[in-house]
């Protein structure tokens, strides 16, 4: 209730203030730097969904269904998600860069390509999509895993007699029963990535230039930077209004589809 009550204020101080109505709200969906935000965060939440989702079902695929290497596989695909983001935004920070980190030393003095994330906009785009790829690709395939140990047995052994192939299996048996798991991930990793702020703050800040400046970044740098209350109040009800409203679309279009 304080955001939306700043949302429809300009606020000089405490006990300074006038109401405005809609204005900023009216003003935040013109802003170019806005817009152009918008345009990135989406773009990344599209490559993050359509890298990490069927890598997640690659890497579910190929765990050890029984035996010691089960509890083995589940705990080192599970290592990524017990680190902070502040601390995968550190981790990755050092790695990529070309003088002291290991990452960056390889593409540089291996590869023989000039990356530098801190100057280059692509090599900084790139940087924080590995990263949020190395950092949540391991729940998608944890979530496909459980998915697909729950597929009963005899379904491959009636594909098995059929002589149905690999491929065959995975598309009339095993993917169907993905799709409730799959519509989870879908929408956790679209609303973590839409809303994604920690690692690429503490990798990138932003830039170079506003490269990285996604639409929680501008908002931060609105409300904290240059403390002005009312756009970001505008601003954060507007961003939360975008997320559901593609949650909900999401969700509509998956469950309709699976039915």
């Amino acid at each position: 209730m304080t955001v939306v009550n700043f949302s429809v204020q300009d606020i000089f101080s405490p006990s300074d203030r006038i109401f405005v109505g809609l204005e900023w709200f009216r003003s935040v969906t013109r802003d170019p730097e806005v817009r152009s935000a918008f345009v990135r965060t989406l773009l990344f939440s599209a490559q993050v969904l359509l890298i990490e989702i069927p890598l997640g079902v690659a890497l579910a695929l190929a765990m050890p269904k029984r035996g010691l290497g089960v509890p083995a596989a589940l705990v080192v695909m599970a290592l990524p998600l017990l680190i902070p983001w502040n601390v995968v935004g550190t981790i990755w920070q050092i790695f990529a860069r070309g003088d002291i980190g290991l990452g960056g030393w390889l593409i540089n003095n291996v590869l023989g390509i000039n990356f530098n994330y801190t100057l280059d906009r692509a090599d900084a785009w790139i940087t924080v999509l590995v990263m949020d790829v190395w950092h949540w690709t391991p729940l998608v395939a944890l979530l496909a895993y459980a998915g697909l140990r729950s597929i009963p047995g005899p379904y491959f052994q009636a594909a098995q007699i059929d002589g149905a192939s690999a491929w065959a299996t995975f598309r009339h048996i095993q993917l169907p029963r993905l799709r409730g798991v799959l519509t989870i991930a879908i929408l956790l990793r679209f609303m973590d990535s839409f809303m994604i702020f920690t690692e690429p703050f503490v990798v990138t800040g932003g830039g170079p230039g506003n490269a990285t400046s996604f639409l929680s970044i501008l908002l931060s740098k609105i409300a904290v930077g240059q403390f002005d209350l009312g756009p970001a109040g505008a601003f954060s009800l507007l961003y939360f209004l975008i997320v559901q409203i593609a949650c909900y679309v999401f969700f509509t279009v998956l469950t309709r589809a699976g039915r």
